[in-house]
């Protein structure tokens, strides 16, 4: 675990060791605003914990960047704070969180305990597209660029810092988890996403970047959508097709997810 580290002006994000993954936070005048909220109670008491070394502004608003249980299991410790997300998000907890928690517990017991505890505590204001809200004073942007790592990523902007936080639209130091996502869809939206990097922009899980890492993870989306074409079309098999894998600096095997996730989508599998 890293200490707060400050990207921008009063913009901090901790790194976790648990998964690899950044947690966000925006200082304003007089409240602060917490970009998600990790996998089980504990971790986020850590959370709470660690901010007061950083502030002692109340956390009177946090955002979800998506329903992966990573990112919004913690959220009733937060409470009253007001949870934002896209109104996508709130579906998508209310349909899996169960069998995400069970699904955890079965292959982590280690967290099982701290599992057992989660509580559905969705976000209770959503958006659709764009939605501006006020931290302390501070206009902070939500946005959703369309379907990609689920059907209901939100990018969290800070006006004037030249900092986004993507959430796992994008992610450094692994293969991107492909299993509630949209391949065909994500290099479109991962596109849009670059057109609003100007500085630093904070992928869920691992380093920081700027465009130029934006724009590498853009080329891997078209790449594993380009792929599951030429398998659909019958020029390659699953196993050719690995091979040329856009991730190179990692298992072969990483991209059998994203390849069927893509041919299930090709076949009009998924909603």
């Amino acid at each position: 675990m890293s200490a707060w580290r400050e990207i921008g002006d009063r913009i901090f994000v901790r790194r976790y060791a648990f998964w690899d993954q950044n947690i966000g936070v925006v200082l304003g005048d007089d409240a602060a605003l917490l970009i998600d909220t990790r996998a089980t109670p504990g971790q986020a008491r850590e959370v709470l914990a660690n901010l007061r070394e950083l502030t002692r502004l109340p956390i009177e608003l946090v955002v979800d960047t998506h329903g992966h249980s990573d990112h919004a299991f913690g959220n009733a410790v937060f409470r009253p704070a007001t949870i934002w997300g896209h109104a996508g998000c709130v579906r998508f907890l209310e349909q899996t969180w169960q069998t995400q928690r069970d699904g955890l517990i079965a292959t982590l017991p280690e967290l099982a305990e701290g599992l057992r505890q989660v509580v559905l505590d969705p976000p209770d204001r959503v958006f659709d597209d764009v939605a501006e809200i006020d931290v302390g004073g501070r206009p902070v942007e939500l946005r959703y660029l369309g379907r990609g790592h689920t059907d209901h990523d939100t990018i969290v902007a800070v006006p004037g810092s030249g900092v986004v936080f993507a959430g796992d639209l994008l992610e450094n130091g692994a293969v991107p988890y492909f299993g509630d996502g949209y391949p065909l869809d994500w290099p479109s939206t991962v596109e849009r996403l670059a057109g609003l990097v100007e500085g630093v922009v904070v992928p869920g899980h691992g380093d920081p970047g700027g465009v130029e890492f934006v724009l590498d993870q853009l080329a891997a989306f078209r790449e594993v959508a380009a792929l599951g074409g030429r398998i659909a079309a019958g020029e390659l098999d699953l196993e050719a097709a690995l091979g040329a894998t856009p991730y190179p600096a990692y298992p072969l095997d990483d991209l059998r997810e994203p390849l069927e996730r893509t041919l299930a989508q090709l076949r009009g599998e998924l909603a």
